[in-house]
């Protein structure tokens, strides 16, 4: 599906880190809106979706002039005090029209400039290699959390067929890891994957991060359940993946892999 773009001239570009993300003290979104229209992005269901008339995936909106923005408002947050960013909360900073818009590279350049203490940067896009300069530029100031769901790309293509392929963000990780960038995969939400999955996971990263709907939506669970998603489960006789303690069956597959001090759940593994 192809998303509509809308330009539009935002008066502010850095938000204040509230709730899930009460540990950083901004958050930043290059768009509004989300191309790749996962079924249970959580973010269907808040005012920025539900106020419009279009559905979820089919519209983008582009925050033209965010470098400027960010140029003032960076220095100004500096002045106060620290500044750790979370990039992005509601939108991926590299969906399609970052291609021709490259509103999230103007702002990395401009972070560059002028570096926050941390900068998160969470997307399931293999576009994120393009920055590798950048964030080489940042050091250690910053870290790259890819989403890998699943390893299944049947189940990946079930649950958000309009997202990248796992193949493609594995390469990713691994050129990540070969210039020397922070990253972790973050499976999140976490989906069906076979017994492997963390033997996959551990020739790229050396962090992970597990996190599912209850913990993760902010709600405990219920604006994924009003998304219907448990239904897309019951589709695949898969109900046992859609439960409160699911997570802690992944971990102990991870945790045959990976070290505790390598295994984050939810927000821990998020917060700078």
């Amino acid at each position: 599906m192809q998303s509509e773009l809308f330009y539009k001239y935002p008066k502010t570009i850095l938000n204040k880190g509230t709730g899930f993300l009460s540990g950083y003290t901004h958050s930043l979104n290059p768009y509004v809106g989300c191309a790749y229209g996962c079924s249970f992005c959580y973010v269907r269901e808040m005012p920025v979706s539900t106020f419009r008339d279009e559905e979820w995936g089919a519209w983008v909106d582009v925050k033209k002039g965010a470098a400027d923005l960010l140029q003032k408002e960076l220095a100004r947050a500096k002045k106060k005090d620290g500044v750790t960013i979370f990039m992005s909360s509601s939108t991926d900073p590299y969906q399609p029209a970052e291609h021709k818009e490259c509103i999230t590279r103007s702002l990395l350049e401009v972070m560059v400039e002028d570096p926050p203490d941390f900068l998160l940067v969470q997307t399931r896009s293999p576009m994120v290699r393009r920055d590798i300069d950048l964030f080489l530029q940042l050091e250690n100031n910053v870290r790259v959390s890819m989403t890998i769901e699943t390893d299944r790309e049947e189940i990946r293509k079930h649950f958000t067929p309009g997202a990248p392929a796992i193949r493609g963000r594995l390469k990713t990780l691994q050129l990540l890891k070969e210039a020397g960038v922070p990253s972790q995969a973050t499976i999140a939400p976490l989906l069906p994957s076979s017994r492997s999955f963390p033997d996959l996971l551990r020739e790229y990263v050396d962090r992970v991060c597990i996190d599912d709907y209850f913990m993760g939506d902010g709600s405990g669970g219920r604006r994924t359940e009003n998304l219907g998603i448990r239904e897309k489960y019951e589709e695949l006789g898969l109900e046992k993946w859609y439960e409160p303690v699911t997570y802690q069956k992944l971990m102990r597959r991870f945790q045959r892999v990976f070290s505790d001090d390598q295994i984050y759940v939810s927000r821990e593994g998020f917060m700078p």
